[in-house]
């Protein structure tokens, strides 16, 4: 299939006359090979509106051959309709007295009597002399440039302007390319995280992030969006995040087969939504226990007992440990407070909180012991390890009278009828999280029940 018609006549040879070569055989041959290997469609017109070429794009847009097109007149009574043919052959051939190129869009005709909207880019072609001598024109469907416009519309508009981020990981789980919003949420600049380990971003959370990326590699996209809990790094330290996350995988769209490009990420920060479900959630589980603990107290005939109810069920995901002190005994005129063990939970093994007897032996308490503090400003204490190693948090605990592995403490003040009794100490491990002063709220209130049941029980101290 010719890409273009070519002009000429031919001489009849005697049988010993080798043919001549025609004058710009090789070029005209040449350019149909070059115009019939173009992805795009390509028609050229004379200076007279007639078609001069039309390549194969041409014909696969418009079911025309070039040897349909090729000398017809203009567009008229073929490829576009009778009405609209004079308006489309002007707007073609003005750019014969127009510099540059011009962009149009047209309704062109199939052979089968279909239509198509076409984007047209023209230009004029110069002769010798350098007077117009025709015009080239490349076409296409216009919604497939549409498509195209649309991706890099979209591309444009998730790099730069979108709400949530975007990271393009390669398939070396490494980021690619990042817009601005992820880049602020990973706490460094767009170009800074690029090509850098996600280990070296994140201090927690990693090894889930790159087992989905991984997943989604070897698999494709999971059906439905993943939140992953992660600590970011930062110069201010670690912040922890909750990031609510799909992933598409990335193939060329111009192997035979899909070569993976990597993973695109998209996630939102959602971290306020979801502290403030578990908030509630713990608000709700604690009422519920201490709910649970009034019903079970209620059945206790020794008060006494009633505490170590409530202060079981205080227990449950809230501390490890704890400790009631009452005031010793004749403690008024004391200088300084002493206090006396009457229930604790078990140390180093589990089970219920043990009354410890009637025997009124003080605790060897030291001089600022959070527990005295407690008692003598009547409010709430807490205390930490802080950044000590492992034998000295230690020593940190036992010093204090606490089971070893405690390294944050609560301590509320037990008070009755307007009466400051003693306190309660809530003790936490190592792993858990230090108390807050949400945490404070609850305890103060399960110190009430506890206070209230031990007053009936006598077995707090006299008045401070």
């Amino acid at each position: 299939m010719s890409a273009s018609r070519r002009s000429g006549t031919t001489d009849e040879l005697g049988p010993d006359e080798p043919e001549p070569a025609r004058e710009g055989s090789d070029g005209s041959d040449l350019l149909a090979a070059l115009l019939d290997g173009m992805d795009a469609a390509l028609c050229a017109f004379d200076a007279d509106g007639t078609v001069t070429h039309w390549n194969r794009e041409a014909e696969r847009i418009l079911g025309w051959s070039a040897e349909e097109a090729v000398g017809r007149a203009g567009f008229a009574g073929w490829a576009v309709r009778s009405a609209d043919a004079e308006e489309v052959e002007a707007r073609l051939m003005s750019v014969m007295d127009a510099p540059g190129r011009q962009v149009n869009e047209f309704a062109l005709l199939t052979k089968d009597g279909g239509r198509v909207l076409v984007r047209t880019q023209s230009a004029a072609v110069r002769g010798p002399d350098g007077k117009p001598a025709g015009v080239y024109c490349a076409f296409s469907e216009v919604h497939a440039q549409i498509d195209l416009e649309r991706s890099i519309a979209l591309s444009e508009a998730l790099l730069e302007d979108a709400s949530w981020g975007v990271v393009l990981v390669d398939a070396d789980l490494r980021p690619a390319v990042v817009n601005a919003h992820a880049a602020r949420a990973l706490g460094a600049g767009r170009t800074s995280v690029l090509g850098r380990p996600l280990g070296e971003l994140l201090a927690q959370g990693v090894e889930e992030l790159e087992s989905a990326l991984t997943h989604v590699l070897a698999e494709g996209a999971p059906p439905a969006p993943a939140e992953l809990w992660v600590s970011v790094r930062t110069p201010e330290g670690e912040r922890r995040r909750c990031w609510r996350s799909g992933f598409v995988r990335l193939s060329s769209p111009l192997a035979e087969e899909p070569v993976p490009l990597g993973v695109g990420w998209l996630f939102q920060d959602v971290t306020e939504a979801r502290q403030g479900e578990q908030e509630a959630s713990l608000l709700r589980f604690r009422a519920q226990q201490l709910h649970r603990a009034a019903r079970a107290a209620a059945e206790c005939e020794d008060p006494a007992e009633a505490a170590t109810v409530h202060l079981d069920f205080a227990l449950a995901g809230f501390a490890d440990h704890a400790l009631i002190d009452r005031v010793a005994d004749g403690a008024e005129g004391v200088e300084r407070v002493r206090l006396v063990r009457i229930a604790a939970t078990p140390s180093g093994a589990p089970g219920p909180s043990r009354l410890a007897g009637r025997a009124g032996l003080p605790v060897r308490y030291g001089e600022g012991h959070p527990a005295v503090q407690c008692v003598e400003r009547v409010g709430t204490v807490r205390a930490d390890v802080g950044s000590m190693g492992a034998e000295e948090a230690r020593a940190w605990a036992l010093a204090r009278q606490w089971p070893g592995d405690a390294v944050h403490a609560l301590c509320v003040v037990l008070r009755s009828r307007g009466r400051t009794l003693g306190a309660v100490t809530f003790l936490r491990g190592v792993g858990r999280s230090a108390f807050e002063r949400s945490d404070a709220m609850y305890a103060e209130d399960v110190a009430v029940r506890i206070a209230t049941a031990l007053d009936l029980a006598g077995l707090l101290g006299d008045d401070r």
